[in-house]
């Protein structure tokens, strides 16, 4: 009971320290300010978070520089950035490229680029779906080749996650006897980065072209697929938790508005209905936070039902942000389908973040193989 409350209170704090930098440092108008800007977040802050908080070192184990926290306690960092609606390479670097890379069974490559992510001296992401943009071992077409004593990837990748501005690309692809794991360099010759137009502009995701581009594979041959897979649950409760944290904001945001805002004479959240619909969005999101804490807990102690946790997570949490961001429109009115009102661009990341990592059909199909139907 003791270590549990040890552990509790110290999530408290880190919640309250990242919560306050966040007030400060990822307002609605830095949000605005970094949705047009370029590189799509604010490199200053990534420094902070590294330098005086160590969020990108948390996960990552100690032998490689990092912290050695639990995913218990990362997922309090990604909830608070939901939040936030924080503009910053943080998911694809960490709870992608990182987790590929402790999952990929390579030593070297984990001696390479850990410490660096760790440090916040490197942005990292995984390069996986194709044209269909899915997330899954059937969506890789790219086939690498053999040159030399090395290899060379040619094909396109679709909806990277922070791939124009990374500095390491992690890339499945195709070799003889399997799906592979490579390591690309964005400046190299061949490699073309282009930023899509998507709908969440805080959340920029690009087409990587390789043309003939070397690789260094990570890992043995054909066996990259199971650690690529492990690393995509990982991320898929992490984005969960940062799902939570937008559901949580837009509820306060609509309850706060549902206070102030009078119609035939008094507030409108004393009408029925409205109180209705906030108590129905409350009860989702607890929910969908119970979940995806026991997906974090499972991640956390390497329980065997961690995979099933982690899609259950993902799909409810899905579901939940978008409908609590779709509910908090419809209950501020007119104004909240303006793009001067902040709850739209909730709704824009709710919708992004349904499809990153596969939709919730596609997560209940996979529960409904991890129970067997």
């Amino acid at each position: 009971m003791d270590d549990t409350m040890s552990s509790n209170e110290a999530r408290d704090d880190l919640r309250r320290v990242v919560r306050g930098l966040l007030e400060r440092r990822s307002t609605e108008a830095d949000v605005r300010r970094l949705s047009e800007d370029p590189a799509g977040y604010d490199r200053d802050l990534w420094s902070v978070m590294a330098d005086q908080l160590g969020l990108q070192a948390m996960a990552i184990p100690e032998a490689h520089g990092g912290a050695g926290f639990g995913y218990e306690d990362l997922c309090v960092v990604f909830e608070e950035m939901g939040r936030a609606l924080l503009p910053s390479p943080f998911f694809a670097t960490v709870a992608l490229a990182a987790n590929v890379l402790q999952h990929s069974g390579d030593e070297v490559a984990c001696t390479r680029y850990l410490p660096e992510i760790a440090t916040g001296g490197l942005v990292a992401t995984l390069a996986l779906g194709e044209q269909d943009g899915g997330w899954d071992a059937s969506a890789v077409r790219m086939r690498a080749e053999p040159a030399g004593a090395g290899w060379t990837l040619s094909g396109v990748k679709r909806f990277v996650p922070a791939a124009h501005v990374a500095d390491l690309l992690l890339v499945v692809a195709h070799t003889a006897d399997g799906l592979s794991l490579f390591a690309v360099e964005p400046g190299a010759a061949g490699c073309t980065v282009e930023v899509e137009l998507t709908l969440d502009l805080t959340r920029p995701l690009s087409r990587v072209v390789l043309d003939r581009v070397p690789a260094v594979l990570i890992g043995r041959s054909g066996q990259a697929w199971d650690g690529v897979r492990r690393a995509l649950r990982l991320a898929a409760v992490a984005l969960a938790a940062e799902q939570v944290g937008g559901a949580q904001r837009v509820l306060e945001m609509t309850v706060a508005y549902a206070k102030v805002r009078h119609q035939f004479g008094r507030p409108i959240g004393s009408f029925q209905a409205v109180k209705h619909k906030l108590a129905d969005m409350l009860v989702a999101i607890e929910s969908a936070r119970s979940a995806a804490q026991d997906a974090a807990r499972a991640a956390a102690e390497d329980d065997p039902e961690f995979e099933l946790a982690a899609s259950v997570a993902k799909a409810v949490c899905s579901d939940t942000c978008t409908r609590a961001a779709a509910t908090a429109i419809q209950l501020h009115g007119g104004i909240g389908f303006t793009w001067e009102h902040p709850v739209q661009l909730y709704y824009k990341r709710a919708k992004s973040s349904e499809f990153l990592l596969g939709t919730p059909g596609h997560h209940r199909g996979l529960v409904g193989r991890a129970i067997g139907i």
